[in-house]
């Protein structure tokens, strides 16, 4: 029937696991939420700061081995992907909680290091699952996409600190039994909905795509702010503990409200479209009429030396903005930028969320959930908002995504200054800049990776830069870190050691500033050599807009 086209469920589908991504999202960074049992693995185990930080830098080693999530991204379904993450982090967290729920006595300290490496390595199965194929499916709203996905990898150590908080009184056995059950439940859901769809075909449809994102950050935003309020206002009893534990469901629940009223719309329109149908009677309607300049075209096809060129060219290095295999990207010098300034952003992120338990402790804080609560929500706050800014800023300005990274950066190295001079509330501010840098750093990296590489091997590429975790973790937390707190720190009868005061860190805030200085700075060069990309993004954005 020529002019009459019957809605398609599949738009409603594709939002539906879009859903279902977002809630995978929110439960998978429990890799970052180290700092609400690490005292207890330090007392039962009778570690120094270096041995503890070491187990820390064994979780972020699971995120080297990514290197397979990437591999196998292109080569078999989600679904697989999200099983094996699953699986992974079941038997790595459901280890620890036997040792802290003094199920059984104290694991040996190497068999530790290979189940916390398990734990971290089963967020880079479901992270790289859930990257890629969303990033396929949206591909003309990666900012966004990469916001909120990441944003809710922000949220998911508020959600599951302040679930523990209000259900479990904040008792670390029974938070280690939550992040090890939660995430193998929600990825078997997500594995029942998501996979890869073609991306919009339409200027409509790209339109409707960003009205529907919107709505996502709104109730994402939502979810922040009511966590945030929950950090401040506290446990006020059982019965109020269960009421917020409630709503908290239903506002993670309520991105469903999009892929139902999509399912409605479409159920609507694929009843008119039938009733228009039903009303034509004009037989010569019914025919399929194809232009004769079409019936007569032929098919050239290219000549033996035109495919020789052909060949010749794709061994050549492919330019910035198309596809390049891993070997191609390691040659070009825009992804060693990329890599370096990744590292001097995540790896200093990296260690305040690690360290943040011992670093409250030496200030005189006996809790530091908040300080872990807030690390999550600001990180959230500066996912979404960067992902959905520099998208907006790429369609007016043609400005270049790195720069974002850049003035972070600026911005991270004065919270670690502030910390390291000690300022009274200097832990609020640090964790309200360093949850807001790091989470910009991450959304900002990864739709940069896809626009500078392409999406064909993006997963392999994902999870390369990704090695920057584990990398960072172990130089600025196991060692920088580690080191300087033991060289002030004093011996404790029991085996480990403490350290008081403001000087514990003062050294390695002071080192972390400058790290970040360099990385601006890095990043900075990056958006000058990838202007003209970006020039190009945004006159294919203006044009498919029709502005």
């Amino acid at each position: 029937m020529m002019g009459l086209q019957r809605p398609s469920w599949t738009t409603a589908l594709k939002w539906l696991g879009f859903v279902t991504a977002v809630w995978v999202q929110a439960i998978s960074g429990n890799n970052y939420t180290f700092s609400n049992y690490s005292d207890s693995l330090k007392t039962l185990m009778n570690l120094t700061q270096v041995q503890l930080n070491y187990l820390s830098v064994a979780k972020d080693v699971g995120k080297a081995f990514g290197l397979l999530a990437g591999l196998a991204s292109d080569r078999f379904p989600t679904w697989a992907l999200l099983l094996v993450g699953s699986l992974e982090g079941l038997i790595g967290y459901g280890a620890q909680w036997l040792v802290v729920s003094e199920t059984v006595s104290p694991l040996p300290y190497w068999t530790m290091c290979i189940f916390l490496c398990m734990g971290g390595n089963s967020t880079t199965w479901m992270n790289t699952a859930i990257l890629v194929t969303c990033i396929r499916n949206f591909r003309r709203n990666r900012g966004p996409v990469a916001g909120i996905l990441k944003g809710y990898v922000g949220l998911s150590t508020a959600i599951f600190t302040d679930l523990c908080t209000a259900l479990f009184s904040d008792n670390p056995a029974d938070f280690l039994l939550m992040l090890s059950i939660a995430p193998f439940v929600v990825c078997l859901t997500a594995m029942l909905f998501l996979r890869e769809v073609g991306a919009s075909a339409t200027t409509l449809e790209d339109k409707q795509e960003s009205s529907y994102f919107n709505m996502f950050n709104i109730l994402a935003v939502v979810v922040a702010v009511y966590l945030l309020a929950f950090d401040f206002v506290g446990s006020q009893g059982h019965a109020f503990d269960v009421v917020f534990s409630a709503i908290l469901l239903v506002l993670l629940a309520s991105p469903l409200i999009i892929p139902a009223y999509i399912a409605m719309r479409t159920w609507f329109e694929s009843r008119a479209v039938s009733d228009i149908e039903d009303q034509i009677s004009d037989p010569f309607l019914e025919q399929d009429l194809v232009p004769d300049e079409l019936v007569k075209q032929e098919v050239v096809k290219p000549s033996a030396e035109e495919v020789a060129a052909g060949n010749e060219l794709v061994k050549e290095q492919p330019a910035l903005g198309e596809d390049h295999s891993i070997f191609q990207a390691f040659k070009a010098l825009d992804f060693w930028l990329l890599f370096v300034s990744f590292l001097c952003g995540v790896g200093p992120g990296m260690m305040v969320m690690n360290n943040m338990g011992q670093m409250g402790s030496a200030l005189g804080y006996s809790d530091v959930s908040i300080f872990v609560s807030l690390l999550s929500i600001m990180g959230f706050f500066g996912r979404i908002i960067s992902g959905t800014a520099s998208e907006y800023c790429i369609k007016k300005a043609a400005t270049p995504r790195p720069l974002f990274n850049a003035a972070s950066q600026i911005l991270l190295a004065i919270g670690f200054v502030v910390m390291g001079i000690a300022v009274p509330g200097c832990l609020y501010i640090g964790s309200i800049l360093v949850g807001i840098c790091y989470g910009v750093r991450l959304a900002i990296t990864v739709p940069t990776a896809s626009e500078l590489f392409g999406l064909k091997n993006y997963g392999l590429v994902y999870n390369i830069l990704i090695l920057n975790l584990p990398l960072g973790s172990f130089l600025f937390s196991g060692l920088l870190a580690g080191y300087l707190y033991d060289a002030q720190a004093t011996a404790t009868s029991s085996g480990g050691n403490e350290c008081y005061g403001a000087h514990c860190y003062r050294l390695c805030f002071f080192i972390l500033a400058a790290t970040c200085i360099v990385g601006s700075g890095l990043d900075t060069l990056l958006a000058q050599r990838t202007k003209n990309l970006y020039r190009k993004i945004s006159g294919d954005k203006r044009l498919k807009s029709g502005k």
